[in-house]
């Protein structure tokens, strides 16, 4: 049992990271590559509220499985330590999805309009920065508690 409960970890985890890396370095460089900025802020956009689902989802999936195999460890600390990790990144990610991504996707929307003034641009870009830190705290919390995990699973 506590080898697929390993198994589901290192999957959730992996799967996260990746989904973030390929997001981050992949398809959001390549969609505004491709296309400009207002069809690519609709593309892009339009996948966010699944990227940060999913990115909860198996953070969630993590959680679970890293509060089983501390539960059951003979080296604990590791485990803790990858619990708040994931609780950072989980944070992370939820926050930017349900706060900061509806607010930059209704101040883009403002940006459309012709009379839109250089204040909702100043407003734009501080949530997509918001949104780009968060991000990296997540992708970088993940990362973390992946490092702690290997460690408790050194025997």
């Amino acid at each position: 049992m506590t080898g697929a409960i390993r198994f589901v970890y290192l999957l959730a985890v992996g799967m996260w990271i990746g989904v973030m890396a390929f997001l981050s370095f992949v398809v959001a460089p390549t969609v505004f590559g491709v296309l400009g900025p207002p069809q690519a802020g609709d593309v892009v956009g339009a996948i966010f509220p699944r990227y940060y689902g999913i990115g909860v989802g198996l953070g969630v999936a993590a959680f679970a499985a890293a509060l089983f195999l501390r539960a059951r460890s003979q080296r604990p600390t590791p485990w803790a330590v990858a619990l708040l990790a994931l609780v950072v990144a989980i944070g992370a990610s939820a926050w930017s999805g349900a706060v900061v991504h509806p607010q930059a996707r209704r101040l883009r929307a403002a940006l459309e309009n012709p009379a839109a003034g250089t204040e909702a641009r100043d407003e734009f870009d501080h949530a997509h920065g918001t949104a780009v830190a968060l991000n990296g705290v997540a992708m970088l919390a993940a990362l973390m508690s992946l490092g702690a995990a290997a460690a408790a699973l050194r025997h």
